[in-house]
């Protein structure tokens, strides 16, 4: 067992979120996942990036799912890898964005009542029952900004603070990490009393760190009120394979057009991962570009960052200067994960995409754990680079 804290996922999906944590001096010993296809995801890429498997292995299908586990059978096996963490005097931490279609504005917009809206409910059951030390809980910002949704939020929030937990919240946006990307989440963190007690922290009889005593603006490189202030460019006439030299004044860095360059997408592996329209070219070719004013077909400009990553909901997002969709490649650019980040061939498109907007941009993911990493007081030598992966001698392990 590593002694870096040990983090159990919970609705990894293809773990954007779980990277981020990994590389941040946190260990992945646990990983929960309910949509097979997305598991599989996860596990290529592990390999691809030579990463060793969670200590506790992957548990998938309907086993995986949040509701099961709140059984007295799951519940009793979850309690003792818990417990056995702790043997070695690890903190443990869960992390998990439960599916939020059901409170997104754009969403179904059933709330908890909806089928992914109770697991909700039910991952902060979860935490609740087996007291990590910490737990991150990410959802949509209509979870957080909606009247009526607001209400269930409160009420997760209270029952957390019930079992104990000093909260913190922030609405976030993915572009102040550096993602190419407007996106925002809602993002709850909390700390088990006698955890905030050991780092030094005086508490009295509130139940909310307050403004100052969490560090979320240590890792923010661009504030929200100087990124959008900037000279962005707006619309211009699409034209196929044109050039536009970048304009003074933006932040080339969070541009669609760096990332795709810094990513390599034309030689990237998912390249040609791409849905080809039967119909429909003419129409594609009439939108300007960076028109994303329209609900379905949005077409990003080059010198500017993208609208959120989000390709479901009949929601099609254009290349700048090409007459079609961006392929996988581009999209995974954009949801600012590493080059050598790569999704499997066998992989179908419709879940590729799902997976990859369902997931929270890696540069954002990485905020995070070093926020919490350095609220926590720990080094982070034992961080893994990304970069380093393809040299890395991390020794494989393959389940039986």
């Amino acid at each position: 067992m590593s002694d870096r804290p040990c983090i159990f996922s919970f609705f990894a999906g293809s773990g954007f979120l779980d990277l981020g944590f990994e590389t941040n001096g946190f260990n992945i010993v646990y990983v929960n996942e309910i949509f097979p296809p997305f598991m599989a995801a996860y596990r290529y890429s592990r390999q691809v990036l030579n990463l060793p498997l969670p200590e506790y292995g992957y548990y998938e299908g309907e086993a995986a799912d949040v509701t099961q586990l709140l059984e007295a059978s799951q519940t009793r096996h979850l309690r003792e890898l818990v417990r056995d963490c702790r043997k070695f005097n690890n903190i443990v931490g869960f992390i998990g964005g439960p599916p939020c279609p059901d409170f997104s504005l754009g969403g179904k917009n059933r709330g908890r009542l909806g089928d992914n809206g109770k697991l909700s409910a039910s991952y902060v059951e979860l935490i609740c029952r087996n007291l990590p030390d910490f737990f991150l809980f990410e959802n949509v910002k209509g979870l957080w900004k909606t009247a009526k949704h607001r209400l269930f939020f409160e009420a997760l929030k209270q029952q957390l603070l019930e079992a104990g937990y000093i909260l913190t919240e922030r609405l976030i946006n993915a572009i102040e990490y550096g993602v190419p990307q407007d996106r925002e989440r809602i993002i709850l963190i909390g700390f088990r009393n006698n955890l905030i007690e050991d780092i030094g922290i005086k508490l009295g009889s509130q139940k909310f760190l307050h403004e100052g005593s969490f560090p979320w603006e240590n890792q923010i490189l661009y504030p929200q009120q100087k990124v959008f202030a900037y000279p962005w460019r707006q619309c211009e006439p699409f034209q196929e394979n044109s050039i536009i030299p970048c304009p003074d004044g933006i932040p080339q860095e969070l541009t669609v057009e760096l990332w795709f360059r810094k990513n390599n997408v034309l030689k990237h592996p998912n390249a040609e991962n791409c849905f080809q329209p039967r119909a429909g070219i003419t129409r594609f070719a009439a939108i300007d570009e960076g028109d994303d004013s329209k609900k379905s077909f949005k077409r990003l400009h080059r010198w500017r960052y993208s609208p959120t990553a989000c390709y479901g909901n009949n929601e099609v997002h254009l290349h700048p200067y090409k007459i079609r969709r961006i392929s996988v490649a581009e999209a995974l650019a954009i949801q600012s994960l590493p080059a050598n980040f790569v999704l499997p061939e066998n992989m179908s498109l419709t879940n590729m995409f799902k997976t990859i907007g369902n997931g929270v941009p890696y540069l954002a993911s990485k905020a995070l754990a070093k926020t919490i990493i350095n609220f926590l007081g720990i080094g982070v030598t034992n961080a893994v680079d990304i970069h380093n992966f393809t040299t890395a001698k991390c020794q494989l392990k393959y389940l039986q």
